[in-house]
Order: C-alpha cells, then sequence, then structure tokens
C-alpha cells in the first residue's frame, strides 16, 4: 500500500518521507516510554511465539475448512490450549516454577560450613530512618527510599532530597541538590550538619520527563540493552574520586526458555547542574556511564558495596527451593523446598543488608555487604530456620548458602520471633508497636559461634501507615537455639555480649558444659594479689625449712597464676589489634 502511495507522485514521495521521519523521532525519542513493552516481549517471547505460532495455523486451519464441525473443533481446540496456558501459567504460576528453576540451573552455590560473623552491626530498621529523613526536610522536598552503602570505611545510610512529587513543576524545574549521609552504626542518626551534603544532580528519582533517573537511563541503552536490560534499585555513594554519584543498578534477562533476571552491572550519573549541554545529551542519548559486572572489579568504590538489585537477589534465594530436585517444590512434596519468610506487620521485607566478616570460614569470600535471607520451610507453622543465604550485595556472581536444616541445628526462623518478643514485654501495647527487621547478629560468645536475631520495636500511629522515627529505639536479641530474649542497652554496643552472658550463661553450662566466661581480669587480678599478701603475711620466718619450702611453692604458684592472666590479657590485646590490622589491608 505505501509502494503503490508511493508511485502517485511527488506530493506523496513527500507525505511519505516526512511521516517516515516523524515515527523515526518518536521512536528514537519516546524509547523510554515503549522499552516495557520490549522488555515484556523479551520475558514472555517463548510464550508468545508459541501462541502466535498455534494461531497462525488454527486461524488458517479454521479459513480453509469448509466443514462447520471442523471449524467448531479448530476454535474449541485454540480455546482449551490458550484457557489452558492462562490458568496453568499464571493462576498455578507453572511460568514463575520455571523460571525460578532457570536461576537455581545457573546460579553459582557455594555451600559454607561455617557462619561468618556479623559486623557493624546497624541499629535504626529502615523505615525508622526514612521517617527520621521526612521528618527534617520541608514540605516541598522528600527523602528517597534509604539504602545501606559503604562510604570508605563506614556503612552509611544514604538518600536524596529531592522535589516532591506533590508539586508537578518543581519535578520539572528543580534538582535534586542534597543528599542525606547518616551512620548506621549509632542509635542517633543526625540529618543535620555535616550528614547533610550539599551536591546538585539534575536527574533525581522524583524529577520528570527526561529529568526522571529511570527515563535518563534507559535513553542511554544502546538497541540490544533495551531488549534485555532494565533500571531497578538507585543508589547515592562516593565514586574513587571522592565525588558523589547516583549509581543504578541494572536487571539483565538471559534465557530464551523461560528468561530469568540477573544483575547486568550499574550506571553511574555524576553530579552536576543543569544546562543546555545536559538537556541536549538526555533527550538525546541518555544520562549515565554504564559498567558491566566484569568491569566493576576496576573501580573500588564499586567492590564490597551494595549495588545488587533486591529483585534479583531474593529471587536467587528462593530458587533454593529446587536444591532436592525439580519436583520437590510441587505442592504433593516439599520434603526440602523453602520459602522466604515476609512477616505480615514488617514494612521492609528480606533481605537485609548486612555487614559480614569472611575472614575465619576458610572460603574465599569478602567481607563487607551482603544481602541475608533466612529460609523456612514451606507452610505457616514451620518457623525452623532451614538455610542461611548470603548474596554478595555487590553483585558478585556467587550465593554463599549455609544448611542448618541437614546439620539438625533446630534454629528458629524470623517468623517465630515477633511472638518471642511480645512474650517478654506483655507490658507493650503490640497494636501500635511492632517487632521489625530481625536481621542477623553472629557472635563468638562462650567458646563458640551463637547465632541471634537482633530486633528493633517500632512505633506506628493509628492514623499513619509508616512507622514512626526514634532516636532511642528499644532492641532484642533472640537466641535462635534456645529461643530466649535478651533486652539490650542501643546505647552501649558495647555492653551487648557481656549482657547476653550475663543473662544466659547459666543454661549454656547447664546444657553445654562450658567453662566461666567474662570474668572481670581487674577484680582476677585484685583478688591473686590479695592472697599473695595473705601468703605473705601467712608465712612464719622462724619456721622449719619444710613449711618455709611449701610457702614457697604456694607463692611460686600464685604468682604464674597471675603471670598467666596478664600474659593472656597482652596476648588478647595482639591479637584484636592484628585482626584490625589485616582487616584494614585486606580492605585496601
Amino acid at each position: 500500500m505505501i509502494k503503490r502511495y508511493w508511485n502517485q507522485g511527488g506530493k506523496q514521495k513527500a507525505v511519505v518521507i516526512i511521516l517516515g521521519l516523524i515515527v523515526f523521532a518518536l521512536l528514537f525519542f519516546l524509547r523510554d516510554d515503549y522499552q516495557p513493552l520490549l522488555l515484556f516481549i523479551r520475558k514472555y517471547i517463548f510464550i508468545i511465539l508459541l501462541s502466535g505460532i498455534l494461531l497462525f495455523f488454527g486461524l488458517r486451519s479454521f479459513r480453509n475448512s469448509a466443514a462447520t464441525g471442523k471449524r467448531l473443533a479448530v476454535l474449541a481446540g485454540l480455546l482449551v490450549f490458550f484457557g489452558l496456558l492462562y490458568v496453568a501459567g499464571w493462576e498455578y504460576q507453572l511460568y514463575d516454577y520455571m523460571r525460578t528453576y532457570n536461576v537455581y540451573n545457573n546460579l553459582n552455590k557455594i555451600e559454607i560450613n561455617e557462619l561468618p560473623l556479623t559486623q557493624n552491626e546497624r541499629i535504626q530498621p529502615l523505615k525508622n530512618v526514612h521517617s527520621m529523613g521526612n521528618e527534617s526536610v520541608g514540605e516541598t522536598k522528600d527523602v528517597s527510599l534509604p539504602h545501606l552503602v559503604r562510604i570508605g570505611d563506614e556503612n552509611k545510610w544514604t538518600m536524596a532530597i529531592q522535589p516532591t512529587e506533590k508539586y508537578v513543576w518543581q519535578g520539572i524545574s528543580d534538582n535534586t541538590e542534597e543528599v542525606f549521609s547518616v551512620s548506621s552504626t549509632t542509635p542517633f542518626p543526625r540529618f543535620s550538619n555535616e550528614n547533610r551534603i550539599p551536591v546538585t544532580f539534575s536527574i533525581g528519582e522524583s524529577l520528570k520527563f527526561s529529568r526522571n533517573t529511570y527515563n535518563a537511563v534507559v535513553q542511554r541503552f544502546n538497541p540490544w540493552m533495551l531488549f534485555n536490560y532494565e533500571p531497578s534499585d538507585t543508589f547515592y555513594m562516593k565514586n574513587d574520586a571522592g565525588q558523589w554519584v547516583e549509581v543504578v543498578s541494572l536487571i539483565k534477562w538471559k534465557g530464551f526458555f523461560f528468561p530469568y533476571p540477573t544483575f547486568g552491572g550499574v550506571m553511574v550519573i555524576d553530579n552536576g547542574a543543569h544546562d543546555f549541554s545536559d538537556y541536549i545529551e538526555r533527550v538525546t542519548i541518555g544520562k549515565g556511564t554504564f559498567i558491566s559486572p566484569e568491569e566493576m572489579r576496576n573501580h573500588p568504590y564499586l567492590t564490597r558495596q551494595n549495588t545488587l538489585s533486591e529483585k534479583v537477589s531474593r529471587l536467587q534465594a528462593e530458587s533454593l527451593k529446587f536444591i532436592g530436585g525439580f519436583s520437590d517444590p510441587l505442592p504433593w512434596n516439599m520434603k526440602t523446598a523453602v520459602k522466604i519468610p515476609d512477616l505480615e506487620d514488617d514494612q521492609n521485607q528480606l533481605p537485609f543488608v548486612t555487614d559480614f566478616n569472611f575472614e575465619d570460614t576458610k572460603i574465599d569470600a569478602y567481607s563487607g555487604l551482603y544481602h541475608w535471607f533466612g529460609l523456612e520451610p514451606f507452610g505457616d507453622e514451620r518457623t525452623s530456620l532451614t538455610y542461611s543465604v548470603f548474596v554478595p550485595a555487590d553483585g558478585t556472581d556467587k550465593l554463599y548458602y549455609y544448611d542448618h536444616a541437614t546439620k539438625k541445628q533446630g534454629y528458629a526462623g524470623i517468623s517465630a520471633m515477633p511472638s518471642k518478643v511480645r512474650e517478654s514485654r506483655k507490658e507493650y501495647d503490640w497494636d501500635v508497636n511492632k517487632a521489625v527487621e530481625f536481621r542477623p547478629y553472629i557472635k563468638n560468645i562462650a567458646g563458640r559461634k551463637r547465632l541471634f536475631f537482633l530486633g528493633t520495636v517500632a512505633s506506628i500511629s493509628k492514623d499513619s501507615d509508616n512507622f514512626d522515627g526514634s532516636a532511642t529505639p528499644d532492641l532484642a536479641l533472640i537466641d535462635s537455639e534456645y529461643r530466649d530474649v535478651v533486652w539490650i542497652d542501643v546505647k552501649h554496643p558495647s555492653t551487648w555480649e557481656k549482657t547476653i552472658y550475663d543473662q544466659l550463661n547459666e543454661a549454656w553450662r547447664a546444657s553445654e558444659g562450658i567453662d566461666t566466661y567474662f570474668v572481670d581480669e581487674e577484680k582476677a587480678t585484685e583478688a591473686i594479689m590479695k592472697d599473695l599478701n595473705d601468703q605473705y603475711i601467712a608465712i612464719d620466718t622462724t619456721a622449719v625449712n619444710g613449711n618455709t619450702i611449701d610457702n614457697k611453692e604456694t607463692l611460686e604458684a600464685l604468682q604464674r597464676k597471675y603471670d598467666s592472666i596478664v600474659n593472656k590479657r597482652k596476648a588478647d590485646d595482639i591479637a584484636k589489634l592484628k585482626q584490625k590490622i589485616d582487616s584494614l589491608e585486606n580492605n585496601n
């Protein structure tokens, strides 16, 4: 038809050329608007092709058939096929089942035999930090969702202070001009002064049109990436030059039969004000510098960092339900199948970004930020901890898991934690107080590694949908093995291990036969010195040589005991200092 119209004359040719240029311009400049359609085709390409082929041959058979009965049979066959496709694929989620199985088959799984220790424990839950950030800005500003990232050698919550989405014009004309960067290890996060960083981004999550982060990143994609990549979470951090940058995590879709998402690298957007050249770049080729997963190791600020999309890590952790075989997660089996527990009252679901120390686990894993999951068996009444899963938050192609079930440890999972906390504090009004974010707390206490869950009590107003931020939240540590709840002093993290021991040491000694730990060294030294003085006083210088020799041997024994405690204290100090030096060298 177009060719026939083209041949009618010069005017028609001009119309075709102009319309062609308009269509090309629309396809070029509006690719961020239709890219979700391209992704949809990519995600379901096998089903779309299969359905298209059957529909084509079915309709052709329908048209070529003269008999009414055959035509009805063809239509009935097509209806049955598409009906089964809908029921099996969507209602029973078999399409997602196959997609997750593909993730499992392509996952670099590594089983570990020793749990890593946690370090740099974060105090506040994510939603509390978000609430406190919003409390610190004005009516025309919003705070983006906080993310835990590494800034130098510290873990901090970072979020952008951006124009509010309530006023459209500000999203068109204003920039993101400040970033919050608050410590995650303090119970008193400050949202002012040095933690409120002046930095300008002309690209932002709440900005409009080509200045929106999603639009700017998609515009940067080449044609191949338009079909295979999608932007995900946005992080704010410092690059290796000490400049604040906006890092957008990318998801890459792989596979033809039942495509699945993987980590696709990041798009890094530099800070800077909006100008005309910036506008031309944005509307034509977008903004950002693409860094693939293989290239990220060349950028130290992106290693041991939190850049992985939680959408990807959740699917990877969920895929461990196939560890017992393809058919194990089916409803009539489920011998070893597991699930990700999502707590109803928790506004931030798994994974919980946690800082782990893998130095003494004898595996090739970095110490830093990981996405942690505590997987549990299927069924609402089964709340035991089956697997601890550690997904490197910087997108490293590995997944570490610890099998609690096979080791028959009988640990309680996070689904059991809220009830334990409520039972230990019956005087709380649990309608407006919620125990949330039970992240792991793993320490060497009383002779071995012990797994606890660190939970925070967050308050929520009856007329609000968000948790109210508290500078001094109540914290509880729950022993996953003994199920006991230890309430700890949020202001003094250095006393937590001693508090745990004071409450549980008698139970541990009765059950495990452990020795005495956490002895007050100063009091022990004073007791030994007192014994020495008593022995000196008790010595009778006129006694016979035999008694003198006995007293001398007793004094020497006490002296050796005293020297042993002093030497042990020095050795412990040296070991702790050496561990800190090794950690700094490994980080560098």
